[in-house]
């Protein structure tokens, strides 16, 4: 019986869970090597070689919240259905300030990749 209950809470939690509003995105990088490991260990690299603040990082939803002074990068790094897995990173905020930014954070992505 408890086992029903529980289960009935986790159920109710999860379908009042929404997303927040999208961000802009800026570059999408596909990656088929089936590690996430791999994959969240680079983005959070990434963002650190380029000198943002990493303010939040959830491994269980695959977000990781970084900013400048001027601009916020979300990366998210999840498993498509095909097993391989799809790292996207969103910026917000005065781009104009650092228009190169996403760049840098791809080519250290990639970097860190191996690529």
């Amino acid at each position: 019986m408890r086992i029903f209950i529980y289960l009935a809470v986790a159920i109710s939690l999860l379908s009042g869970c929404s997303s927040p509003e999208p961000t802009r995105t800026v570059h999408v990088v596909q990656n088929n090597v089936n590690k996430f490991d791999q994959s969240w260990a680079a983005v959070s690299g990434a963002l650190y070689d380029q000198g943002l603040l990493i303010t939040s990082q959830n491994r269980s939803t695959g977000v990781v919240l970084a900013n400048s002074p001027d601009i916020d990068v979300t990366a998210t790094v999840f498993t498509q259905a095909d097993g391989s897995v799809r790292v996207q990173f969103n910026t917000k905020g005065d781009i104009n300030k650092d228009p190169m930014l996403i760049e840098r954070v791809t080519r250290s992505y990639n970097a860190r990749m191996g690529r």
